[in-house]
């Protein structure tokens, strides 16, 4: 993902999450917000709660190939803030990108 696809500010993510709308499954939890860009910025969260550094790498990582898997299948515009919940941690890839896509399309 290059990173001007990347929600990365502090402010931005804050705003997202507040003022934008929600999206939740048993996987994940997805903020959406309309930006005046023309493409869509992602932003992922997994909390320290989950575990270390290298745990949370390894899933922003999966969550990022997910993404740019399926990046031209929603492309309006929006900035998306993805937190991984605790009920994802031990499911696979492929669970994880179905939830994923079940949450983006619906």
């Amino acid at each position: 993902m290059k990173k001007k696809f990347i929600v990365k500010s502090t402010r931005d993510f804050q705003d997202i999450i507040k003022t934008g709308k929600c999206k939740k499954n048993k996987s994940f939890v997805i903020y959406l917000k309309k930006n005046n860009l023309l493409f869509d910025r992602f932003g992922i969260s997994v909390s320290k709660k989950l575990g270390n550094a290298v745990f949370r790498n390894k899933y922003k990582r999966k969550i990022r190939v997910i993404v740019d898997n399926y990046k031209k299948v929603y492309i309006n515009s929006e900035d998306y803030i993805i937190i991984l919940r605790k009920t994802a941690v031990g499911k696979s890839f492929a669970e994880l990108e179905k939830d994923f896509n079940d949450l983006m399309i619906h």
